[in-house]
């Protein structure tokens, strides 16, 4: 019952990481589709990085993703 009781405490700091964590899993996943190219040009591993829990995605974020460039500038 203690042990229930503890669980339900930690609810309130556990919830909101969850949901961080499931929304950034979402962006950077929804991200690597819909780009031609990334950092280091495979997509599988990046697939693999981003389900690292909370750093993957975050990862993906910042290093990730290859601006592309046109050559008609």
């Amino acid at each position: 019952m203690e042990e229930m009781r503890s669980l339900i405490q930690m609810l309130p700091y556990v919830v909101p990481l969850i949901a961080l964590g499931s929304i950034l899993l979402a962006v950077a996943l929804i991200d690597l589709v819909k780009r031609k190219h990334v950092t280091g040009g495979n997509k599988v591993i990046w697939v693999l990085i981003i389900f690292i829990q909370i750093i993957g995605p975050v990862i993906y974020l910042v290093a990730g993703r290859k601006e592309e460039f046109s050559d008609s500038d």
